[in-house]
């Protein structure tokens, strides 16, 4: 007879078989035979698990949730108390779909108490839904979400730019400022101001540091919409806002940094092997972005989850390079 590897409370029903070793399981939880459960995981108390189901490594599940048939919850990931699950977007009693919808945590991802996950959604890696939040559609990685229906509102760990240096400077100067994010730059232009309207100039090769095969404009994009969430492998662009204001994450696998984007004179260079996200843009928000190629669909890095892996191999290897 085989010894029980995880701890179950006198007053919890647990009739899976598939459950981690050191995984706790509190008063009143009950879990279904066809769940799966990894191992070190809190599951507390009043906690329904049904059986189509799989819970990751390190998972902690807090009091009231149930997790319904159809719902994946990778590693590392915490799930506030009382927080619903769906899986059918239009149920009837007695009425069954022939497959419920799929809803994916990923990993290391946290959701805030009494939120609420509607069916067939992913929430990506790290991301962050506030307390209370309904979230209606997929959450891209390392966002923070809140609201209902929950908009972004923010990045995690995403640095803040020090706009200290950009208001004093004078608006005849142009200067190339340094950010926390490798190879990225923040660049003001000069900015000529008279009785006849105002102007903004930069020159290629010299302010911006590639010559531009294509450009296009962003425009009329509601404001709950994102735009970007990819990287390059091999293009060069640079991002102004000709009108309004936009906010632009950029993340090199290490490191992230968020930049509001609100005047014409302020542009943000992107190199290769970075992870762009724009949000948040303003109703009149125009973005004008120039691009270092022509356009190349194989030239795009679309799953945050490869382009870390990539991200990562390539810093290997600088640092190899530099020790030798």
């Amino acid at each position: 007879m085989s010894v029980q590897s995880y701890s179950l409370h006198p007053s919890a029903i647990c009739e899976s078989t598939s459950i981690g070793k050191g995984t706790r399981i509190w008063a009143f939880a009950h879990i279904l035979p066809g769940a799966r459960v990894g191992e070190d995981c809190n599951v507390c108390d009043g906690v329904f698990i049904e059986n189509d189901v799989v819970v990751g490594n390190r998972v902690t599940i807090k009091c009231g949730v149930q997790l319904w048939d159809g719902i994946e919850i990778q590693d590392d990931v915490f799930i506030g108390p009382n927080v619903t699950f769906t899986n059918d977007r239009f149920p009837r009693s007695k009425q069954y779909p022939e497959s419920f919808a799929r809803t994916v945590v990923a990993r290391n991802a946290s959701i805030g108490g009494n939120a609420t996950i509607l069916p067939g959604i992913t929430i990506g890696t790290n991301a962050m839904i506030g307390a209370g939040a309904v979230v209606t559609r997929s959450v891209p990685p390392n966002a923070i979400v809140v609201g209902n229906p929950a908009r972004i509102t923010g990045y995690v760990e995403a640095d803040s730019p020090s706009t200290t240096e950009t208001s004093r400077l004078p608006s005849d100067q142009s200067r190339v400022l340094e950010t926390s994010v490798a190879g990225v730059t923040q660049h003001i232009f000069k900015a000529v101001s008279d009785m006849r309207g105002g102007l903004s100039v930069g020159e290629f090769e010299r302010d911006i540091p590639f010559k531009p095969a294509r450009y296009f404009f962003v425009h009329g994009v509601p404001t709950a919409e994102i735009r970007g969430e990819h990287a390059h492998l091999r293009c060069h662009q640079f991002l102004v806002a000709a009108s309004g204001s936009v906010r632009v994450v950029a993340d090199d696998g290490s490191r992230r940094q968020e930049f509001l984007l609100n005047k014409n004179n302020i542009g943000i260079y992107l190199p290769p092997m970075i992870w762009g996200i724009q949000y948040d843009y303003s109703p009149d928000a125009v973005l004008l972005v120039f691009a270092s190629d022509y356009y190349d669909a194989d030239d795009y890095i679309r799953d945050y989850g490869l382009f870390k892996s990539l991200a990562e191999d390539k810093k290997e290897r600088r640092e190899k390079n530099e020790a030798n």
